[in-house]
C-alpha cells in the first residue's frame, strides 16, 4: 500500500520547523555550546515516545485485552480489514470507560494495538464499528503513529525547556543578551510547537477517514459513527488529566470538552468537515482496496 496524499514534504517541513524552535530555546537558554544537550534530549524523548506509544497509550486508557469471545464483531471486522490490506492482525483491547471514543498505536503494523472504549461500543452498530476500525488501522499502515508521537515528544520537550527558561531566566548575560527576544522565545516557543504539532494531527486525521473509507468501501458508515461520536463525546468527555491530554491526538475523536480556543488548539479537525468530505466521496464513487 502507498500513501496517497503525498504529506510526506510537508510533515519533514514541520519537523525542521519544530526543531527549529527547540535548538532557539537552547541557544537563548545556554547558548551554542548547549546546542547537543537539546538536541539529544529531544532525540531521546522522541525515541521514547515512539517505541513505547502502545505501552503509553494502553496505560493511560486502563484498557485490558479482549478475546474473540468477548468481542467477536471486532475480530471479525479487524480480521476481514488486515487480510484485505495484506497486514499482519493487530491486538485488541477495550477500555473501560463510558466515553465514546477508539484509537491504534504501536510503532508498525508487526506491533500495533486497536482499542475500543467500552461507550463506543455501546452506541455504534457493526457497520458504523467497521468504519472507525477501518480509520483506525489507516492510521497503523500509514505510519501515523511514528509521525504523532514525535510531533507530541518533540512539542513537549520545546514547551517544558521554555518555561523552565522562563522561570530561571534566559541567555547569556556576560555577553549582552536581548532579554526581550528571551521573552518572547520562550513565551512564542510553546504556541508555535503546539500550532505545528496540530498542523500534522489534523492531516493525518482527514487521511485516515479517506484510507479507511477506501479500506472498507463505505465512506457514509464512517461519516455516520462520526456523527454519534461528537453527540457522544459532548455528553460523557473524559477529563483533561496529563495522561489523556498526552494520547489524546491518536484518538479518533476530541474526547475533551472545549469550545473557542480550546476547539482551535484541538488535535482533531472539525468533526462537520470531516463528514462533509466523507460524503463528498460517497457521491463520487469509492475505489476499495
Amino acid at each position: 500500500m502507498q500513501h496517497r496524499h503525498y504529506n510526506g514534504l510537508k510533515t519533514a517541513a514541520l519537523f525542521g520547523v519544530m526543531w527549529a524552535v527547540l535548538l532557539g530555546i537552547g541557544w537563548v537558554v545556554g547558548g551554542p555550546q548547549y546546542l547537543w544537550v537539546f538536541t539529544a534530549l529531544g532525540l531521546v524523548m522522541t525515541g521514547y515516545s515512539y517505541w513505547n506509544s502502545d505501552k503509553i497509550a494502553i496505560r493511560a486508557m486502563r484498557a485490558r485485552p479482549v478475546s474473540e469471545i468477548e468481542q467477536p464483531a471486532m475480530y471479525r471486522i479487524v480480521r476481514e480489514l488486515s487480510t484485505a490490506a495484506r497486514q499482519p492482525m493487530p491486538r485488541l483491547y477495550v477500555s473501560p470507560t463510558m466515553a465514546p471514543n477508539a484509537f491504534a498505536t504501536g510503532r508498525n503494523p508487526q506491533n500495533a494495538a486497536v482499542c475500543c472504549t467500552e461507550g463506543i461500543l455501546g452506541i455504534l452498530d457493526e457497520r458504523e464499528l467497521r468504519g472507525v476500525l477501518g480509520h483506525e488501522l489507516m492510521h497503523v499502515y500509514n505510519r501515523d503513529i511514528l509521525t504523532s508521537s514525535v510531533a507530541a515528544a518533540v512539542a513537549g520537550v520545546i514547551t517544558s525547556l521554555a518555561q523552565f527558561a522562563l522561570f530561571f531566566g534566559g541567555g547569556d548575560r556576560r555577553e549582552g543578551g536581548n532579554p526581550i527576544a528571551a521573552l518572547l522565545m520562550v513565551v512564542l516557543a510553546p504556541v508555535a510547537a503546539t500550532t505545528i504539532q496540530l498542523a500534522i494531527s489534523r492531516t493525518r486525521e482527514f487521511d485516515a477517514d479517506e484510507d479507511g473509507a477506501r479500506l472498507t468501501g463505505d465512506p457514509l458508515a464512517l461519516a455516520s459513527a462520526l456523527r454519534k461520536l461528537e453527540a457522544g463525546t459532548r455528553a460523557r468527555p473524559l477529563p483533561q488529566d496529563r495522561e489523556l491530554v498526552d494520547v489524546s491526538h491518536l484518538m479518533i475523536a476530541n474526547p475533551f470538552r472545549g469550545a473557542g480556543l480550546a476547539r482551535m488548539f484541538s488535535t482533531h479537525p472539525p468533526m462537520p468537515e470531516r463528514v462533509a468530505r466523507l460524503e463528498a466521496m460517497a457521491g463520487g464513487g469509492v475505489t476499495r482496496w
